[in-house]
């Protein structure tokens, strides 16, 4: 028996001796180390720390971040897709075309040449591909096409954090869809989708498929793919039911108006040292109280006060209403108004409207009932602070809130009857037990580390770039596209996360860097000898083996090396060699004693059985 590649045909293995391997591992974590997928490929001597957010590659990380590029391109090329490379370093013109030269603001590194000409590296690629399709096809008969390329990107990350998980330079398939029409855009962006689900399969990674917002990419129907770790930066909810989205998708099920013909009139009532939600509903259910229940925070409307600032630099102060009990969450909020962020206003803010009373602020001096400012662009009136206001505050809803002044609150404030707003925003808080949008059940909240996301970015950027062919009628249509993007280091980490234990990694057998970790150990030749023949026997075989021949390092070095390293099995030539036995045992799990002359085979058999699975 022999591993065998996918096309059937005998494979040769690989020898890594570890006496010449260009590795050094590490005994104590990195001190910047965060999660234990950084802390254990830089202890493992995968990758090196060059610069924050950039890390250097070492040989064992090489030949797993292979392994990942592996699969996808199979996975890439069983669909149609085929493969094209960009440079990294790219001209402004196509990126001011698209408005993606602005839009990107301060995560996009930008550069200047000797002629003072301007370029960028590029953080995506959709405007080359686009041109680059363009330049070659015109007719519908070139469609439908798929293109891929597996490439280094490029973000000036103010945080980088996480290791390979938040990195500013990082590698990523993407992948580009052009057809005519929208149902070519569908079934690309299926089969798109099938790719990715068979890929995180084959790497033994765990996924979960939610709904996405499409951010500064734009298009239609989004989608992430994530695996589920408590490290991860992206929050999602799922139902029993089966909906899935990312948090930064939620729609919030609106409710019904309300008749408001029977409320009372609002009215103004002293609530003094009541700055905060808290202190506010104590006051009321203590000076004010309902009739029918006592007050609670959700029947008060906070005014949350951000700054928003546009990729040009261009600043406003927005004003979020949202549900006492909920607080505001500023990931949310900046998918619903991307591509600007948003962060709290200053004191300097505050000064600047003395009309905003802190812990007293009311829809009085917001929105259309606020001050009004002439826009210079449009010559029209502006509210000078933006008003947007949660889903859930719908007409005939009454509140409590601020009524800008110091110590006072306005009760039974009715929403359309006594305010209005300039829009509504989902920028609340999702909580677990919130209802799903489609009715499925109650939503659980959970992380993950974002591995892939797809989406079909539709004409956006093919109109702003022109990249029309001719239609079977003879006229120029605009094509439609899809782009498919899988971040390949980040799966390495989250492979990683998601694969180790306290004493190092725990690699699966398609991604680790070797099938098995061979050890000698002892003083006496003969191990040596045994461990070379057992080696070089694999490799005839097929399997990939770490050879650990160092001849003065102890046992407990060793041993400790091979669980770091985390190859799925380990083969150690030691004591037993005397009673004509080997060691065989999986990187974590119970070791078996097997004769030296069935050590080849019976690892051989395992290995298979490991590729199998």
């Amino acid at each position: 028996m022999s591993i065998v590649s996918a096309s059937g045909a005998a494979r040769s293995g690989d020898l890594l001796r570890l006496s010449s391997l260009f590795v050094r591992t590490l005994r104590e974590d990195p001190a910047d180390a965060e999660v234990a997928s950084h802390r254990l490929l830089v202890r493992a001597g995968y990758i090196r720390r060059a610069a924050p957010g950039v890390y250097s590659w070492l040989p064992l990380g090489l030949r797993v971040l292979a392994k990942v590029e592996a699969v996808v391109r199979e996975e890439m090329a069983a669909i149609g897709a085929q493969e094209v490379h960009f440079p990294a370093l790219l001209p402004r013109e196509p990126y001011e075309a698209t408005g993606r030269w602005d839009e990107y603001g301060p995560n996009l590194f930008r550069l200047k040449d000797r002629k003072e000409a301007d370029y960028l590296l590029a953080p995506t690629h959709e405007e080359m591909f686009t041109l680059l399709v363009k330049d070659l096809y015109s007719s519908y008969k070139d469609l439908p096409l798929a293109l891929y390329q597996i490439q280094t990107k490029y973000r000036d990350e103010a945080r980088p954090r996480a290791g390979l998980i938040r990195g500013r330079e990082f590698i990523m398939k993407d992948a580009y869809s052009f057809d005519l029409d929208d149902a070519g855009l569908e079934a690309a962006y299926d089969r798109q989708r099938g790719a990715y689900q068979r890929i995180f399969s084959r790497l033994g990674l765990e996924y979960v498929v939610v709904a996405a917002t499409s951010g500064a990419m734009g298009g239609s129907r989004s989608e992430e793919f994530l695996s589920p770790s408590a490290i991860g930066e992206d929050t999602f909810v799922r139902s029993a039911g089966g909906y899935a989205a990312n948090v930064e998708a939620v729609v919030t099920p609106v409710p019904e108006p309300l008749g408001y013909d029977d409320a009372p009139a609002a009215h103004v009532e002293d609530t003094p040292d009541t700055p905060t939600i808290e202190t506010l509903v104590d006051f009321a259910n203590a000076h004010h109280p309902r009739a029918d229940r006592a007050w609670t925070a959700a029947d008060t409307l906070k005014n949350v006060v951000l700054a928003v600032t546009q990729p040009d630099g261009t600043r406003e102060l927005v004003v979020v209403g949202v549900p006492g009990d909920r607080e505001v969450d500023v990931k949310r909020l900046e998918a619903s108004l991307a591509p600007a962020e948003a962060e709290p206003a200053t004191e300097t803010d505050f000064a600047a409207h003395p009309e905003l009373v802190k812990g007293y602020i009311g829809p009085g001096v917001l929105g259309p009932q606020g001050k009004q400012v002439l826009d210079p662009e449009s010559g029209e009136t502006r509210p000078a602070i933006r008003y947007l206001l949660d889903p859930r505050v719908v007409a005939g809803t009454r509140w409590i809130t601020g009524a800008d002044q110091p110590g006072r609150h306005v009760f039974d404030l009715v929403a359309e009857r006594d305010f209005a707003a300039d829009g509504v925003i989902e920028a609340a808080e999702v909580r677990a037990g919130d209802p799903a949008p489609d009715g499925s059940g109650p939503l659980e909240l959970a992380r993950g580390i974002e591995i892939g996301h797809i989406f079909q970015l539709g004409r956006k950027y093919a109109e702003a770039l022109d990249l029309k062919v001719l239609d079977p009628n003879g006229k120029q249509a605009v094509v439609t596209m899809g782009s498919y993007g899988i971040g390949v280091t980040r799966v390495l980490a989250a492979l990683a996360e998601a694969h180790h234990d306290e004493r190092g990694l725990a690699w699966p057998a398609h991604v680790a860097p070797a099938h098995v970790h061979v050890v000698a150990t002892g003083k006496g030749s003969e191990v040596f000898a045994a461990a070379e023949e057992i080696a070089t026997g694999l490799v005839a075989q097929g399997v990939e083996v770490v050879y650990d021949d160092r001849p003065k390092v102890s046992p407990g070095v060793k041993f400790a090396d091979a669980e770091l390293f985390g190859v799925p099995l380990v083969l150690v030539v030691g004591r037993g060699l005397a009673d004509g036995v080997v060691e065989v045992r999986p990187r974590a799990g119970e070791a078996v004693q097997v004769p030296v002359d069935r050590a080849v085979p019976t690892v051989v058999e395992r290995v298979t059985e490991l590729l199998a699975g």
